[in-house]
């Protein structure tokens, strides 16, 4: 089956030339899953996800109009289990409620009464198992001590070279500043990681010809966001009808950028939709898929809402050229 252009579909994002014309697209716009443990992403593997993302963009390959772009919005970093890292154990002195009990004092301890459990030294001590085994052991009992430890991994070099493997390369990188996410990332969690407040937009290229033209945004704009790296856009404020949306200025500088009315974009992780709905209000043709159905159902409303709302403006501004003509 064809995908017809403003809809979204029902679909794998890496079947898409079964469905989409080769060379038709002029600009592609998404944010897949992050692999950070959301609801959609359950049951799929590091090894998985890297093959779905490595899949993905080698099918733009195949859709992209030479010179066109594919423009990936993710994390900057991705967070790994793997048992072989050393454990890394984060000991936060002003929140130790008995700092004098030292892991000296314990083995003295444990020295004076060899034959007793962990236990019975807290006991003697006068503090609870627990204390005595973060001191000895440097970990807590509660808190992940026979979790694997988690390492972090940049993205930019995996999306790079899974570009590269597909014939398409990176061409530009933007960085998106949006709202800090304080949870988990507290100052006074036990931890020195800096609080996620940025995302990526990896922008791939597709070798041809490539058509500048400035005219598409104001000087102004040019100036402000057009020609700058670090974009300043705040995050959707609600995400009650879908847990990872981005903020509808994200997709629209980029269509403004690479795109001209007419053209076609396609979102093939739609989510709710939002690269359609910036699309269909610059004028652009849309394709959208998803592969959760209920999803899809949330895209096409909200792509009808703003198809409506085109077509509404496009009569107002007919009836005034009528008047004035």
């Amino acid at each position: 089956m064809k995908f017809l252009p403003d809809d979204v579909y029902l679909g794998d994002a890496r079947e898409l030339s079964k469905h989409l014309g080769r060379e038709s697209v002029a600009l592609s716009v998404w944010s897949p899953p992050y692999h950070v443990g959301k609801a959609y992403e359950r049951g799929m593997s590091f090894r998985d996800w890297q093959e779905l993302l490595g899949r993905v963009i080698a099918e733009h390959a195949v859709l992209l109009r030479p010179g066109a772009f594919l423009a990936v919005n993710i994390a900057d970093i991705l967070c790994l289990k793997d048992s072989s890292m050393p454990r890394l154990m984060g000991e936060n002195v002003a929140r130790r409620r008995r700092a004098e009990i030292t892991p000296e004092l314990v083995a003295q301890a444990w020295s004076k009464h060899p034959g007793l459990s962990r236990k019975g030294i807290a006991r003697v001590l006068g503090c609870s198992e627990q204390t005595v085994d973060r001191r000895m052991k440097g970990n807590n009992i509660r808190g992940g001590k026979y979790a694997t430890q988690t390492r972090v991994k940049l993205v930019g070099g995996l999306i790079e070279e899974l570009a590269l493997e597909a014939g398409l390369y990176l061409y530009d990188r933007r960085i998106w500043v949006k709202d800090a996410a304080w949870e988990n990332s507290r100052w006074h969690s036990v931890s020195y990681r800096a609080v996620d407040e940025f995302e990526y937009v990896f922008v791939l290229w597709k070798p041809g010809p490539t058509r500048i033209d400035k005219a598409r945004l104001s000087r102004d704009e040019w100036i402000a966001w057009g020609s700058r790296a670090v974009w300043n856009i705040p995050s959707v404020r609600a995400n009650d009808d879908h847990e990872a949306k981005f903020p509808l200025e994200l997709p629209r500088r980029l269509i403004r950028l690479f795109t001209d009315p007419g053209d076609l974009v396609i979102d093939c992780f739609a989510g709710s939709g939002t690269s359609g709905v910036a699309a269909v209000g610059l004028g652009r043709r849309f394709v959208g898929v998803d592969n959760v159905q209920k999803y899809v159902t949330l895209a096409k409303r909200n792509l009808r809402n703003a198809l409506h709302e085109r077509s509404q403006v496009n009569l107002e501004l007919f009836g005034d050229l009528k008047r004035v003509a």
